[in-house]
């Protein structure tokens, strides 16, 4: 093994195990597990925000137990999330939202870019609300 394979082995390792908190990759083997990622388009790299979000019990996401109730009544449909009455204003500022893992047992992979944080939060609710 030469030495550039093993630095991107150790870096893939190391990449799992911050990815992955202790007992999260239990859950999620399981199948119950998504990693979100919200970032606005234009800024340079420092405004992007992660976390990989767990139900049971619900972690590794500032509003996890609200974002995991609400993806439990939407049954893992973004369509479903957020209030679609919420009033935002025409301001172009726009955020980028992925989520892709599992959920149920389902593969979920969505991801849009939003005209604002308020359409986000709106169209999202707590899913994507990873500012502490």
């Amino acid at each position: 093994m030469n030495r550039l394979t093993r630095t991107a082995a150790l870096a893939a390792a190391l990449m799992a195990t911050c990815l992955f908190a202790p007992g999260a990759t239990a859950h999620a083997a399981s199948g119950d597990w998504l990693s979100l990622t919200v970032t606005r388009p234009g800024t340079t790299g420092g405004d992007t925000r992660t976390a990989l979000l767990l139900c049971d019990p619900p972690q590794g996401h500032p509003k996890a137990a609200q974002a995991c109730a609400e993806l439990t009544a939407a049954e893992g449909d973004f369509s479903r999330l957020g209030d679609k009455d919420t009033l935002c204003p025409l301001i172009y500022a726009p955020v980028h939202a992925r989520a892709h893992g599992r959920w149920h047992g389902r593969r979920i992979d969505h991801e849009r870019t939003y005209g604002n944080a308020c359409e986000l939060h709106a169209e999202t609710g707590s899913v994507f609300a990873l500012e502490g």
